[in-house]
């Protein structure tokens, strides 16, 4: 018996595993500097500023045979891109857009999907009360 369904026999349960669905997340961090455009007057976030971003990746999808939705390790690739490419960098060169946290999520969703097929949601932290998240349908 598998050990899910050993779980659940213990426990005298029995939902419908047809449409099972597991979910994980992996943070990442990286500097960077920006500036807002077409902001009303004044505004501190047009001026030349920087964050030290925390970014989140989530993933969703059913267990592969060794019990993962994916293998932490297979997301080096995402690692190594914001470690080489955004880190330490003036994000308004890279991205060729407004360099908004919303849009660094849908930037980095769009970059990464096609690699990752389960990646569903990608959440970027400016500070410790903020964050963005871009989100699939």
């Amino acid at each position: 018996m598998q050990d899910k369904q050993l779980i659940l026999f213990l426990l005298n349960y029995n939902p419908d595993l047809t449409e099972e669905m597991y979910s994980i997340y992996k943070e990442f961090n990286f500097s960077a500097s920006h500036t807002l455009n077409g902001l009303e007057e004044g505004h501190p976030c047009m001026r030349l500023h920087g964050h030290n971003y925390k970014v989140f990746f989530h993933f969703k999808g059913e267990l592969n045979a060794n019990g993962f939705i994916i293998d932490y390790r297979q997301l080096q690739p995402i690692k190594e891109y914001l470690d080489t490419v955004l880190d330490h960098s003036h994000l308004n060169d890279i991205l060729k857009i407004q360099p908004s946290a919303e849009n660094i999520a849908f930037f980095l969703y769009s970059k990464f999907k096609k690699q990752f097929e389960q990646l569903y949601r990608v959440d970027v932290k400016e500070t410790e009360k903020t964050m963005a998240s871009y989100v699939e349908d």
